[in-house]
């Protein structure tokens, strides 16, 4: 207010929480210990007079807010001594179990616990953590739970102020304490291994029925059932093991052997005599352990070869062996020759003592003209127990080694590999049996070519025989075909043929034999006889039948051929076809041979 004014201030509201100076405008409280939590702000109307209050003068009122500031004077404080929780056994860790809360009266900082838990029967079971928003307690599982082992908590659970001010109150009164207890339900597992997992070793000499060891599973629930043990087939394909379904014991099935299989990774399963058959499962770990069964062997198949000019002492071939077995030592095996009252006189071997040899030349000079091939029994022998030994016998060529050394046709390069001379023998022969089979085809298709024409042959043959010719007899006004061969002389056919075969040969030589032939003559009269003693063939003069009717007869030629007063084939009232007709037709020759 401005100076030379006089003004009244006074507190309209009477209250006796507070106290107005008019001079100054200050309130203060008139009241020690007040509490926010009873009541959090104030509202005072304030009036301002001028003049003193005079009549005439001005007058103004405000109302002036008052708030409590909070303090820490309150502590944490649980409305339950108990609180109960239950949980399934099977419950995964970090599951939460519930929440608790202590109240406090104050606010902000002042406001914010921390909770702990004392454990009075077991620790690190279970933990609590602070919301940071609701300043709740929330319960939270650390480890397994096992209902068989342990079916109930009780727990303590302490809160305290995270700020606190002992200008206010004592240090003990910002604790307070509760107790939860936690219960543990029960559910039905499966069985349970004592040992996961089994790791067991066995000699891979064990003979069938060897107990291996046992495996052990319980049924933890009150229950207790009855447990059955197998084998998974998966884990055991070949089914070398095999257990005792009620003990769990288990055998060798089967001979083993290291050097097929060294471990077997099983798996082993156990499964509860009860409606809901739980199950479990262990893995099993078996490692054969070896001994020596196995003989040494040369690690590679050598072919050494010794040149013409080798001198004594010199290296032939660096030997090597190997063996399937796996010693706990390492392999160490020895070299030397089939002892012998006589010493080979050709080669030595040398044993390096570091698991190789050396075959060496025990004289010098070597000729292909002498030998071209040597013989070299070697004898192997391990260090195992028992000690075994194998004698393998390398077979040294000599050769004319090049003046490097090389031996173009020793043991070392092979030209073709036994292999490759197989399947070239094998494509020889199908090639070979691929010509055969052609060749058979084109020969049974020529025969079939050649038996079809034939038969063409003689059919064309048979159909031109039974062709009917005529003749004109020139006494008669009417021409009347006359049939060559009668009907009824069908039957004679097979005769027919026999004739016919004569004729061809005949007529092919008719040429060649004169008519003082016996052949021919005897010919002409088995033609003539059958002709005379035939009725139903007429005269053959007409057809032109022979070739040729031979000459120097007494008597004449008998045929009318040569007469030129009459000759009934000439005189034809019509063109009867051509005068010439050749016989190849009717005797199966060729056409060109003879004609008429």
């Amino acid at each position: 207010m401005k100076t030379g004014l006089f003004c009244n201030v006074q507190i309209l509201s009477v209250l006796s929480l507070f106290i107005f100076f008019s001079i100054t405008g200050i309130i203060v409280t008139s009241w020690p210990n007040m509490d926010r939590e009873a009541r959090e702000t104030y509202l005072v109307v304030v009036q301002v007079e001028d003049m003193l209050g005079l009549t005439g003068g001005y007058s103004a009122t405000t109302t002036v807010t008052i708030s409590l500031m909070d303090v820490n004077d309150n502590g944490p404080t649980f409305q339950h001594n108990l609180y109960t929780f239950a949980i399934s056994e099977s419950a995964p860790v970090g599951t939460t179990l519930g929440r608790i809360m202590a109240d406090d009266g104050d606010v902000g900082l002042n406001a914010k616990m921390n909770y702990s838990l004392e454990d009075l029967e077991e620790s690190s079971t279970f933990t609590i953590q602070t919301d940071p928003d609701t300043q709740e307690g929330i319960v939270i599982l650390a480890q397994p739970l096992d209902y068989e082992t342990k079916r109930r908590f009780v727990i303590a659970v302490e809160a305290i102020n995270a700020n606190i001010d002992t200008r206010f109150m004592n240090a003990y009164e910002f604790h307070d304490r509760t107790t939860i207890k936690i219960t543990v339900t029960n559910v039905d597992e499966p069985p349970i291994f004592y040992e996961t997992p089994y790791n067991w070793k066995v000699l891979e000499s064990a003979q069938i029925g060897t107990q291996v060891g046992t495996v052990y599973a319980k049924d933890t629930d009150t229950n207790n059932n009855d447990i059955r043990y197998s084998i998974l087939k998966s884990s055991d394909t070949r089914q070398m093991f095999k257990i005792d379904p009620s003990n769990g014991t288990v055998y060798v099935a089967y001979l083993l052997d290291r050097e097929t299989a060294a471990w077997y990774n099983l798996t082993i399963d156990a499964r509860e005599n009860s409606d809901e058959q739980l199950s479990s499962s262990v893995s099993l770990h078996i490692t054969l352990l070896d001994i020596n069964d196995n003989v040494p062997t040369l690690s590679q198949d050598y072919q050494p070869y010794v040149c013409e000019d080798t001198q004594a002492g010199e290296l032939i071939e660096l030997i090597s062996a190997t063996d399937a077995d796996d010693p706990v030592d390492g392999h160490h095996f020895y070299f030397s020759m089939i002892p012998d009252k006589h010493i080979n006189p050709n080669f030595t071997i040398r044993d390096n003592q570091d698991n190789t040899a050396s075959i060496l030349a025990r004289r010098s000079t070597f000729t292909q003209h002498d030998r071209t091939h040597y013989h070299l029994p070697v004898v192997i022998r391990d260090s195992g127990s028992p000690i075994l030994s194998s004698t393998t016998t390398l077979t040294i060529r000599v050769c004319a080694c090049q003046p490097t050394g090389y031996c173009p046709s020793g043991g070392l390069e092979v030209s073709l590999d036994v292999s490759m001379q197989i399947l070239l023998g094998l494509s020889v022969c199908l090639i070979i049996l691929a010509v055969l089979s052609t060749l058979m085809l084109a020969m049974r298709k020529y025969k079939t070519l050649r038996q079809e024409k034939m038969a063409t042959q003689e059919l064309e043959t048979v159909e031109f025989s039974e062709k009917i010719l005529s003749f004109t007899i020139p006494d008669i006004q009417s021409t009347q075909p006359v049939p060559l061969r009668h009907p009824c002389r069908r039957e004679r056919k097979l005769c027919r043929e026999e004739v016919t075969t004569s004729i061809r040969m005949s007529l092919r030589h008719s040429h060649l034999i004169g008519p003082e032939d016996t052949v021919f003559q005897q010919f002409i009269m088995d033609r003539l006889d059958e002709a005379d003693e035939d009725p139903y063939v007429p005269p053959f003069d007409c057809m032109h039948t022979y070739a040729f009717e031979g000459t120097g007869s007494v008597t004449g030629s008998l045929s009318s051929l040569e007469s030129a007063i009459f000759d009934p084939c000439m005189f034809q009232t019509h063109d009867a076809g051509p005068h010439l007709l050749p016989l190849s037709p009717w005797l199966g020759a060729a056409a060109d041979e003879i004609s008429f």
